[in-house]
């Protein structure tokens, strides 16, 4: 049963957090190209300043509570999403996932121009009903107790929740994990997906490659190049994540200083910034996302379906492809992104845009932009 949510965070926890940012040890200074080895010493003396005076948790929540939320019971776990009706008569249902380090509220600044479009220039007909849930680990969802819960299975109880809701066919939207949870959707309700739009291609999408299929051509062998110079220079974190996510867990459940600087040097290493983190996101934003993680303490539970998702890879080794549409936007700041010919090799892909701004936290970095390319691709079908 549908239950309408609210967040109301307790003022104790609230006091705890700026307790805790009070007492903060800082690490000795090294001289070095800000970010260069991770997150800028500067920057998060700054924004924990900032977090602990000017930073206004209850305006954000109010904020958040804004945005109608609700908690359905699917398979015994406790999911909480958003769910935004459109304008229009006949809005066509949208289910957006989200990834990590993000949540929920990363697409939120999307929202209106999906569901009120005329406000924008747009037509009302056009409007979407937007659902966006949190993945079980993130946010205000159940936090999973035993193994099993990846991709996979999230795709699993989103077709369920969506039953709940009386859609019986809709379009699905995922970046990050969410790119995977959208496909694993795509390959198993495809008479009731509609249209697929990807920002991201899953890292675990490994097409098959026989002697029937097309030899790699050079872009698709640069692009595979390429994944492995980013792996080696960027994918410390993911190691980490897929093989001892319960090591750095204890740290960074009890050290907000730790979590925030986890999480913002991603923010900033994925973004179109430029070097400059704050030019793509505020500090309100950054710590609202980073909040969200502190007061549920999700950051273990969150980090662990890196290490759940490769027990259930993609089956694209069996030669099984993706036949809903598939639209494709290329954010130029984005991971590194395959060509267009590689993503076919197991997508049915109508549509291939690229970008001339943004990268990974699209929808937060540029949501004008983000919801465009949706109402572009979706209204194509």
């Amino acid at each position: 049963m549908v239950r309408p949510f609210k967040i109301s965070i307790p003022q104790q926890e609230v006091d705890d957090l700026f307790s805790r940012l009070k007492q903060a040890r800082w690490p000795s200074i090294f001289h070095e190209k800000p970010w260069a080895l991770g997150t800028d010493h500067s920057f998060m003396k700054r924004l924990i300043d900032y977090w602990g005076s000017e930073y206004n948790w209850r305006e954000q929540e109010n904020w958040l509570n804004s945005f109608p939320q609700f908690i359905e019971t699917v398979d015994g776990m406790n999911i909480h999403f958003i769910h935004v009706r459109g304008e229009g008569a006949s809005s066509k249902p949208l289910l957006i996932t989200h990834g990590w380090p993000g949540s929920f509220m990363e697409m939120l600044k999307a929202v209106p121009y999906l569901t009120t479009p005329s406000l924008f220039g747009g037509k009302s007909e056009d409007s979407f009903d937007v659902i966006i849930p949190s993945i079980p680990g993130f946010a205000f969802s159940d936090k999973p107790t035993r193994p099993g819960v990846g991709s996979r299975y999230v795709a699993e109880l989103w077709a369920k929740l969506m039953d709940s809701l009386g859609y019986e066919s809709y379009f699905v939207q995922g970046g990050d994990i969410g790119a995977g949870v959208s496909t694993w959707l795509s390959l198993m309700y495809p008479d009731r997906v509609k249209g697929l739009h990807l920002n991201f291609i899953p890292g675990s999408y490994k097409p098959l490659l026989s002697e029937e299929t097309p030899p790699l051509s050079d872009e698709e062998q640069k692009y595979l190049d390429k994944v492995a110079g980013w792996t080696e220079r960027e994918g410390a974190y993911g190691a980490l994540h897929k093989t001892k996510p319960e090591t750095i867990a204890f740290a960074l459940s009890d050290s907000p200083i730790g979590l925030a600087s986890w999480i913002v040097e991603k923010f900033q290493a994925w973004s179109d910034c430029n070097g400059d983190i704050e030019a793509s996101f505020s500090l309100d934003d950054l710590l609202t996302n980073i909040s969200i993680y502190w007061f549920t303490n999700s950051i273990a539970s969150s980090i662990r379906i890196y290490a759940e998702g490769p027990k259930m890879p993609l089956p694209f080794s069996e030669g099984q492809k993706v036949t809903v549409k598939t639209g494709v936007s290329v954010f130029p700041k984005e991971l590194p992104m395959p060509p267009r010919s590689w993503v076919e090799r197991g997508y049915n892909v109508t549509y291939w845009e690229h970008m001339n701004k943004g990268g990974h936290f699209a929808a937060m970095e540029n949501p004008e932009l983000f919801a465009g390319q949706l109402h572009h691709f979706f209204h194509s079908l």
